[in-house]
């Protein structure tokens, strides 16, 4: 399955943790999303990749009554 790569990032500062910040706070929410989404496929090793179809057969549904 998909795991994590944790040697992607690294650790900051406090202070370059601070800049980061002030710089994600001045973009727009969809801004914001894209780039999560685009280090969530870094951390996950999908870069350069499409992403994994979701395998629907796994879920069922039944009623609540």
């Amino acid at each position: 399955m998909y795991k994590l790569d944790r040697n992607s990032f690294k650790a900051h500062t406090v202070a370059e943790a601070d800049n980061h910040v002030l710089y994600y706070k001045s973009l727009s929410w969809k801004e914001r999303l894209k780039i999560t989404m685009y280090l969530n496929s870094i951390a996950f090793g999908l870069v350069d990749r499409p992403e994994p179809r979701m395998d629907k057969t796994v879920f069922k549904a039944r009623s609540l009554s």
